[in-house]
C-alpha cells in the first residue's frame, strides 16, 4: 500500500520551504463543488463520448444541433450555483502566505477567483464560461444574458449585434489558446521553485507543457490527482488520493 502519510509529509515540507509556488489545476479540483470532471471514472466524456462534440470547434460552428445541445448544457451547468471548496481555499492560503507565484488553471468555472485568489494571479488557460463571445464580430457580454435567452426558448441564440454564432469564451478543441495567457503561465512555470499540480489528467496540450517546463527549470513538481497522470514521470512526489483530504494537509 502506498504510504500517503509519508508522501504528504514530504510534500508539506517541500511547500513549506518554497518561496515561489506556481499552481496548476484541472477539473478534479472542482468535483467537490459538484462540477463533474471530463476524463475521470464519472467524467462527462467518459459517460457520454458524444458530449465531446460540443467542445470541438468545427462541430460547434457547423452543426446547429450540436450548438443546441451545448446551450442546454450551459443552461444546466452546475458551475452557476457552485461554491468554492476546501481545495480552492487551500490555494488562497498559499496566496495569503505570499508564496503563490501564479494560478494556472484549465478550469473555466471561475471558482479560484470566487474563493479569493487575486484575478491577476489566475491564468485561465481554457478561457471562462462566464463570458459569451460572437464568433463573427467578437463582441462579448456576460454569459448569463445569453443563458436567459435559452431558458426563455431561444435554442440557439445569435449575436444581437451582427447575427453571428455565439459561443462561450472558452477554448474548444481545434481552437488556439490565447497567446498572452499561455505565455504568462509558462513564464510562471519557468520562475517557480515548486509546481503544485492538482486535479488534472495532464493530457491536454499545450497546457500540460507547464510540467516539463517547470521541471527543466529546476522546480520541484508535486502532483495530486485521483488517478495517475501522463506526466507522473516528471514529478518528485505523486499522490493519487482525494484532493479535498490531501491538499489542505499539504499547505497547512
Amino acid at each position: 500500500m502506498t504510504d500517503y502519510a509519508g508522501l504528504i509529509e514530504r510534500a508539506r515540507e517541500t511547500v513549506r520551504a518554497a518561496q515561489r509556488i506556481t499552481a496548476f489545476t484541472g477539473a478534479g479540483i472542482s468535483t467537490d463543488s459538484g462540477i463533474p470532471d471530463f476524463r475521470g471514472p464519472n467524467g462527462v466524456w467518459t459517460k457520454n463520448p458524444l458530449a465531446e462534440k460540443t467542445s470541438t470547434l468545427s462541430h460547434y460552428l457547423n452543426d446547429p444541433e450540436v450548438r443546441k445541445i451545448a446551450w442546454q448544457n450551459r443552461a444546466r451547468n452546475m458551475a452557476w450555483v457552485a461554491e468554492q471548496n476546501i481545495g480552492h481555499r487551500a490555494h488562497v492560503q498559499l496566496q495569503q502566505r505570499g508564496v503563490l507565484r501564479a494560478e494556472a488553471t484549465q478550469n473555466v468555472d471561475g471558482l479560484h477567483q470566487k474563493a479569493g485568489n487575486q484575478p491577476e494571479l489566475v491564468h485561465e488557460l481554457h478561457g471562462t464560461m462566464h463570458v459569451a463571445v460572437c464568433w463573427d464580430c467578437k463582441d462579448t457580454h456576460p454569459m448569463r444574458a445569453a443563458v436567459e435567452r435559452v431558458l426563455a426558448g431561444d435554442a440557439d441564440p445569435k449575436c444581437l449585434l451582427c447575427g453571428g454564432i455565439l459561443k462561450s469564451d472558452t477554448i474548444l478543441f481545434e481552437e488556439s489558446l490565447k497567446q498572452e495567457v499561455i505565455e504568462a503561465a509558462l513564464g510562471a512555470a519557468d520562475d517557480c521553485d515548486v509546481l503544485l499540480v492538482v486535479g488534472s489528467s495532464l493530457r491536454v496540450y499545450p497546457a500540460a507543457n507547464i510540467v516539463p517546463r517547470a521541471k527543466a527549470n529546476g522546480a520541484h513538481v508535486i502532483i495530486v490527482n485521483g488517478q495517475p497522470t501522463d506526466m507522473d514521470r516528471y514529478a518528485d512526489i505523486v499522490i493519487n488520493a482525494d484532493i479535498g483530504t490531501v491538499l489542505p494537509q499539504i499547505v497547512e
